[in-house]
């Protein structure tokens, strides 16, 4: 199923479970900024994406664990509040999931706003520079980022990454090659690796 197949029974359900932890409505708050928010599927699951008007700062699983954390986080950060909704920047970002799927696209084009300390955002910024197909280890990145002692740090920051896949944490590995850390599942970690390796699509 690609991206941009979502029913709207499932959405609707979606959209009341999501407010239910994502606090304010855009009518309680109405002097806040808002993040568009909606649920898509994909080959590895289903996706929440949360847009402003301008940039993409939620990609996220919709079993992680840490969702609503994550989702608390990007609210304090912003001062903002979540609607369901549909606008053209979400409609751009399901566009690029789905030819990144499809094995027809390596890199992203997507305005993003990294909602997180100093530190994380040097991490988050050195996992876009590693590229599709390649893998590096925690300590390569603390490396990159002139922390080289920092190894749990950026393990932590890794783990803390907001938009999964945009921000490609599951191209980190541990120093002896193995799968270790991903929020998402090892499972759809190897799944986006492989991908990525030469597997030429994960669409149907």
């Amino acid at each position: 199923m690609a991206a941009g197949d979502v029913g709207y029974e499932s959405l609707s359900a979606f959209n009341d479970a999501f407010l239910k932890f994502a606090g304010e409505s855009p009518t309680q708050a109405s002097d806040r900024a808002v993040v568009h928010v909606t649920r898509v599927e994909s080959p590895v699951g289903e996706l929440v994406l949360g847009v402003t008007d301008n940039d993409l700062v939620l990609l996220e699983f919709v079993d992680r664990r840490l969702l609503p954390t994550q989702v608390a986080r990007v609210a304090k950060a912003l001062d903002c509040v979540f609607a369901p909704g549909e606008t053209p920047l979400l409609r751009r970002v399901r566009a690029q999931l789905d030819e990144y799927f499809a094995g027809e696209r390596r890199d992203f084009d997507l305005p993003i706003a990294m909602t997180g300390t100093p530190f994380q955002v040097s991490v988050w910024q050195a996992l876009l520079a590693i590229p599709s197909g390649a893998t590096r280890s925690y300590k390569e990145v603390a490396i990159a980022i002139g922390r080289p002692e920092a190894v749990r740090a950026v393990a932590r920051a890794n783990g803390d990454n907001r938009m999964a896949i945009v921000i490609p944490c599951h191209r980190v590995i541990g120093a002896d090659g193995k799968l270790v850390g991903y929020g998402g599942g090892l499972w759809r970690k190897q799944r986006l690796l492989d991908l990525e390796r030469g597997v030429t699509s994960l669409l149907p």
